[in-house]
């Protein structure tokens, strides 16, 4: 429950724009930089093995998409809603969303250039002689699958381009901004039908088809809660780093980020509600077809790795933020939302890795799956999060930090919880 204060309030101008000779108004060329090296560093360690530099990019690539997805799915259903208190930080997830043209860019080159590498189901002579893939290629062929992720990108570049442009276009307009605030209402619903449905197969086709003999209808909303997760732990972490840099001080307050702190705890239980289910119910019916997907990320190398996804992603986290204190203070906070994107990135890796494990293996003499973490790995994540933050900061920079045309931004300020 909330309530707002029947005092004006008027928003603090240095509080909201970052003037031009900050730090934050660097950091797009200096995420391009750093985005530059990594993935050209990136490619050089992988010593020309293309598989270990197109695996460890599509690990980076879905991290950074999932902060992005994220960010449309917080703004969308804050709209829906007609939440109040979200109205404060809702900006920080705008900037994080208008990266998706860029992620978009950036997945381009997994559909051109390494689908071959990357998906076992685009070499039409293994399809010809596997039954189950001879069965998919209807679905499963590169020619579907181009159009599928172009479909994809252009719904999220239109999605986030029409929120964001509603939103800052208003910006100063109180006029302007209740009219933008009951358009982006009305099309809510219908946009996060499309988010819902593009996310979904996109977690299928970039995703699951890694492994083309397996196949799991909850997968899209595994993928889902992972977003969810990182988005509110995005919004947290830069929420805290610009109140050191002097920013948003008083206007967002420790209300909001109890709240942001709830949704961490929130969506660290349903994520585990999915994560769970969907193991329960592919290990009760012991299909084989299915039960190898978890039987080679439990072989080898890759067991601790598997414990530490269980332990890292509820255990240490639920217990955690359970105290009301951890959602009410900076460090805790700090740390929840570090950790908590930390294990997204070793959860995209647990997804991906030992697809590639596993084919090492059967061509191995001891078939022994091996976890090979190295340089390649940490640059392509250097790489792809440079571009992103190149593309958030920019956004960050260039409007207002809230929103300011929005006729509820005063009840969101002086927002209390109960």
């Amino acid at each position: 429950m909330s309530h707002a204060h029947d005092k004006p309030f008027v928003i603090p101008a240095d509080q909201v724009h970052i003037p031009a000779g900050s730090m934050w108004r660097k950091m797009p060329i200096i995420g391009l930089l750093i985005g530059a090296a990594g993935i050209g560093g990136a490619w050089a360690t992988s010593h020309g093995d293309s598989h270990a530099f197109w695996y460890a990019y599509l690990v980076a690539y879905m991290v950074c998409l999932a902060i992005g997805l994220g960010g449309l799915f917080f703004v969308i259903v804050q709209h829906l809603v007609r939440a109040g208190w979200s109205i404060a930080v809702r900006r920080i997830a705008e900037n994080a969303m208008i990266t998706l043209p860029v992620m978009c860019l950036l997945g381009l080159p997994i559909i051109f250039l390494g689908a071959h590498d990357l998906y076992h189901w685009t070499d039409v002579a293994a399809v010809e002689h596997d039954f189950m893939l001879n069965a998919k290629k209807g679905y499963l062929n590169e020619t579907s699958f181009l159009y599928r992720m172009i479909t994809y990108f252009v719904v999220w570049t239109g999605l986030s381009a029409f929120f964001y442009g509603k939103s800052t276009g208003s910006d100063g307009n109180p006029e302007a901004g209740m009219r933008a605030a009951h358009s982006m209402r009305f099309w809510a619903a219908p946009a996060l039908f499309l988010f819902a449905l593009s996310l979904t197969f996109a977690a299928f086709d970039l995703l699951m088809s890694l492994d083309p003999h397996w196949f799991s209808t909850m997968f899209g909303v595994y993928y889902f809660a992972g977003s969810a997760l990182s988005i509110f732990a995005f919004i947290t972490l830069t929420i805290i780093l610009l109140h050191k840099s002097g920013y948003l001080r008083g206007v967002v307050t420790t209300e909001h980020f109890h709240d942001l702190g709830k949704f961490l705890f929130g969506f660290t239980v349903f994520y585990t509600y999915i994560a769970f289910s969907q193991y329960f119910l592919i290990w009760y019916a012991n299909i084989p077809e299915e039960t190898m997907w978890f039987g080679y990320r439990i072989a080898d190398d890759f067991l601790p790795l598997t414990f530490l996804l269980a332990g890292g992603r509820f255990f240490i986290p639920f217990f955690f933020l359970l105290p009301r204190g951890s959602k009410r203070n900076a460090l805790p906070l700090t740390l929840a939302a570090v950790w908590i994107l930390f294990m997204e990135v070793v959860d995209m890796y647990w997804l991906v890795q030992p697809v590639l494990a596993h084919h090492h293996a059967q061509e191995s003499t001891d078939h022994v799956m091996h976890l090979h973490i190295g340089p390649v790995d940490f640059l392509a994540l250097l790489g792809v999060a440079g571009v992103f933050i190149a593309g958030f900061t920019w956004a960050l920079g260039r409007k207002a930090l809230v929103p300011t045309g929005d006729p509820r931004i005063a009840e969101s300020i002086q927002f209390e919880n109960f």
